[in-house]
């Protein structure tokens, strides 16, 4: 069955890992939904979180091969409960529809955006959510005013388990974070 999974790969930071990786998925004709890298909590080391939509056994065949990278420290997936995650949209509108109704703002506030510019031309919303809840947005603000701009950051995720799981995973192996 298929399912929406997280994979999240430690590594160094390497010139042309992420094609290396990409190409994973490529061979095996699956999607990448998301895609976002940034440093981890570890000194030196990059997180790679990446979502797609796959049966468990694919998404073990493609972790197994990430790992198998040679820059790869650990890779690990996740279903959603064992998650926790966010991603970030930025909306544009015009600051005509903002002044000349109470609409736009109304809906910003109970959405749990915020506003984090205003020119004469433009106003740029953020909201920090989950898909379903930035789409939302998009939609209801599509509906008092023309959405001018939209961009969606990749998932950010972090594991509900106490520790990072890379961690874990030097800590047995008596390497060193730092």
């Amino acid at each position: 069955m298929v399912e929406q999974f997280t994979i999240t790969a430690f590594s160094e930071n390497s010139i042309g890992l992420l094609n290396r990786i990409t190409i994973i998925f490529t061979r095996r004709q699956v999607n990448i939904e998301s895609l976002t890298v940034s440093e981890s909590a570890i000194k030196g080391i990059h997180k790679f979180t990446i979502v797609v939509n796959v049966t468990e056994d694919l998404v073990v065949k493609v972790t197994n091969q990430i790992e198998k990278l040679v820059e790869v420290l650990r890779a690990f997936y996740h279903r959603a409960e064992d998650i926790i995650f966010q991603e970030v949209a930025l909306y544009k509108v015009a600051t005509n529809d903002l002044l000349n109704s109470t609409k736009v703002e109304t809906i910003v506030r109970k959405n749990g955006a915020r506003i984090l510019e205003i020119t004469p031309e433009y106003t740029v919303i953020e909201l920090a959510g989950h898909e379903s809840e930035t789409s939302e947005l998009f939609n209801e603000l599509n509906k008092v005013a023309k959405v001018r701009q939209f961009t969606r950051s990749g998932r950010i995720a972090i594991t509900r388990s106490n520790a990072e799981l890379l961690s874990e995973y030097l800590d047995k192996r008596g390497i060193s974070k730092n």
